[in-house]
Formats: C-alpha cells, structure tokens, sequence
C-alpha cells in the first residue's frame, strides 16, 4: 500500500512539474509571438508615468509588447548603443541639439511628415525641431510631445497688497521693479551660484530681440554679439540691479526656499521651479508670466521649447507597431495624464495644462505666443551660462560681449 501512495505521489509531482515546464514554454512561446518594441528615454523623470502609459498600451495592444529603458545616464547610454547599431525602436528626447540633432543629422530616424498624428502638433514646436536640423528641409523626423516654458513666476499675494498688475512690456516690468524698491522689497530672486539659471533670462531676452535671422548668421560667422545684443545686456544687468545683494552666491535649491518665504516678488525661471518652491511653502500663491522683453507687447513672446519628443528608428523593423504606440500616446487623454503628472505644457493641439498657477503664461501659449530657445542652436562647447556670471561679477558689457563672440567662434568651429 505505501509503495502505491509513493508512486501516487511521485506521479503526481511529475504531472505538476510537467505542467508548469508546458505553461512556462507557452508563456515564452506567446510573448515570442508578439512584436517587441523598446522605447528608450532619456529623461529619467518620467520614467514612472512612461511605463504606467506602456503598460495600459500593451493591454490594449496584446499582440505587441513594449518595453521601457530608461538608464541612468541614459545619453551617454544611448550614445554607445548608436556606436554599435543598437538602435532602440523608439526614442523619447529631449528637442535640442545635444539629443535630437545627432540623430536627425546621421538619417537615422523614420519620416512622420504625412502620418496623420503630426497634424495634431502646434507647428511652432514642428519648426523648432526642424531648425535644429544641420539643414532644415521641413520634414518631421519627430514628434514633440511635452513641452516647458520659461517665464516671470511671481508672488501673487504681494502683488495684490502692493496694487501691482502684471507687467506686458519691458517699460511696465521695470516700473513695477520702481514700486517694489521704493516699498523696500526686492523684485527678482537671482541664484547665480548655479550658473544654468542665468540661462532662462538670456534665451527669453535673446530670442525676443536678437535680429530674426541672427543664429543662423552667427553660426555662418556673418555677424557678432558685439554688433547686435548691447540692448540685450543692458537689460540683463537691470534685471541685475532689482535683485537681491548675492545673486551670485545664492543656489537654485536656495533660491526656491527664498521665494516660497516671500524674500522676492518675481522669479524668473522655468515651469519646473514650481513645484519645488510649493516643497517649501504648499500654500503660496503663485503666478507666472511671460518676462516682456520688448516695449512692444505685441512682439513678446512666451519662452518654450520641446522637454520630450518621440522619434522611431530608420532601421526597425516595426514601423507600423511603433507609429500605432506614437498615436495612441497623442491621444488627449493620454497626454492630459502626462502633462498633469510631469507639470508640463502640451506641443499636442486641443491639451492645456490646468493648474491655476501657470494659467496667464497657458493662455499666452493657446494663442500661439511663442519662440524657442536660443541656446538650443549654440555649439556645444558655448558655455553661455558661465559667461553670463562672469558679466554679474565684472559689470562690464563691452568685454562680456566681446568674450561671447571668442567664445562662440572656437566653439564653432569644433562642430
């Protein structure tokens, strides 16, 4: 009897580890039927909402299976992937020089011109994307998904107890700074320790006023700062002169914790300073508005450029699954969910960012206000930001504009 019971058992374990060997080998067999993409991006704060979205997309989708990578330092990554021809399918970047251009520039990304997604785009960030293009041809070869916006943001609150409106001009701006001082507050919060945040000032200044066909003039060598930003610099060390006494050794982190105490009316930073300066303070209220660089309101316009854009790989051979991922990404819904997780703006038409905190500079956005960043197109060994320190710590505009056309030339010609 007990050797019966023993081969029972034994039987029975057998059958088990037959059936899970045969459920495990069906398993494998199904999802190597599926298509298999790899979207890789290169901005590791959106991982968590990106896999959540690919999750719900493989669900919809079971005969495709897409998978994330998303690596630290995933430029770098990336980089050496290209160097070996290990081209993800799909590439989430960032739209500038440094991530999409490369690409763009070696053919290696699919045309998207005619897909019937693109339409959906604002065509002001279809033409940054274009121009960053060694020669821009017009063609899409990405999609600009989410966007950021550089801007004024200010303290409402003290706004309102000071009887101040928002500024539309440059003259309005630096009468509002007069009232300011002459109430004995302080109107910008600068934090220069932290080179990079000279940065938005500079590109929103530049892009409004520089001549229209400066960058590619520049980079042609057929004119100079010199010759073309002296006004541009005099309103850089205005915006200087109404901040507070250490703007060059003051920190972004300390500049955020600053602000949420009320120590400045204005902040001029991106979308993204938000919520950190809400860390040190949830309950201040807060605006943002485009910074009016010129006297002329109707020639303002807001700072905006392309935080993510998809692009597919030339070589891989799902086209069609990855333009089906692309589409269902550009649906409103779907990008109302990413753009209200990440704080961002929409480069998808019809999709606003709701917060009340960044409705006067969404609104400027809705009407087609907008220019991108000039730095986009400098070289890349341009170190602007560190420059624009050096113009705070010596005050001296004929030698800082001097430097920039150095600068930019040795920069140019290692492209």
């Amino acid at each position: 009897m007990k050797e019966k019971l023993k081969l029972l058992v034994t039987l029975g374990i057998t059958l088990v580890m037959s059936s899970t060997l045969l459920v495990g080998c069906n398993t494998d067999s199904a999802d190597k039927d599926k298509v298999q993409l790899e979207v890789f991006s290169t901005k590791p704060e959106n991982k968590n909402i990106l896999q959540s979205m690919i999750t719900d997309f493989n669900k919809q989708n079971p005969d495709i299976n897409v998978t994330l990578s998303a690596p630290a330092d995933a430029g770098t990554v990336l980089k050496a992937r290209l160097t070996k021809d290990d081209v993800p399918d799909i590439m989430s970047l960032g739209g500038d020089a440094v991530n999409y251009a490369p690409l763009v520039d070696a053919d290696m990304l699919s045309n998207l011109t005619n897909e019937s997604f693109t339409k959906n785009i604002d065509k002001a960030y279809l033409e940054m994307m274009n121009q960053l293009k060694e020669k821009p041809d017009g063609k899409v070869y990405a999609i600009p998904y989410a966007t950021n916006a550089c801007g004024i943001i200010y303290n409402k609150d003290l706004f309102t107890k000071l009887g101040l409106e928002v500024p539309t001009t440059w003259d309005e701006l630096i009468a509002v700074c007069n009232k300011i001082k002459a109430s004995g507050g302080t109107s910008f919060y600068l934090t220069l320790k932290d080179s990079w945040t000279g940065m938005p000032y500079w590109n929103a200044l530049t892009s409004n006023l520089q001549p229209k066909n400066f960058l590619k003039d520049r980079k042609a060598e057929k004119t100079t700062f010199s010759a073309t930003h002296g006004e541009i610099v005099d309103k850089m060390m205005q915006i200087g002169n109404n901040a507070e006494k250490d703007i060059l050794g003051v920190s972004y982190d300390d500049g955020n914790a600053a602000f949420s105490q009320g120590k400045a009316f204005m902040y001029i930073q991106g979308n993204w300073a938000i919520s950190e300066i809400k860390k040190g303070n949830p309950k201040i209220n807060l605006g943002m508005f485009m910074l009016p660089a010129s006297s002329d309101a109707s020639k303002n316009s807001v700072l905006s450029g392309v935080d993510v854009a998809f692009a597919i790989s030339k070589d891989s051979p799902h086209q069609v699954e990855a333009k089906k991922f692309i589409s269902y990404m550009i649906e409103k819904e779907n990008v109302q969910k990413y753009i209200k997780d990440q704080f961002a703006f929409s480069a998808v038409k019809g999709v606003e960012q709701k917060d009340p905190s960044v409705s006067e500079i969404q609104h400027s956005l809705t009407e087609g206000k907008i220019i991108g960043f000039s730095d986009h197109y400098y070289p890349a060994a341009f170190d602007t930001a560190s420059l624009i320190q050096g113009l705070y710590t010596k005050k001296n505009k004929a030698e800082f504009l001097k430097k920039l056309d150095v600068e930019y030339h040795k920069a140019n010609n290692r492209r």
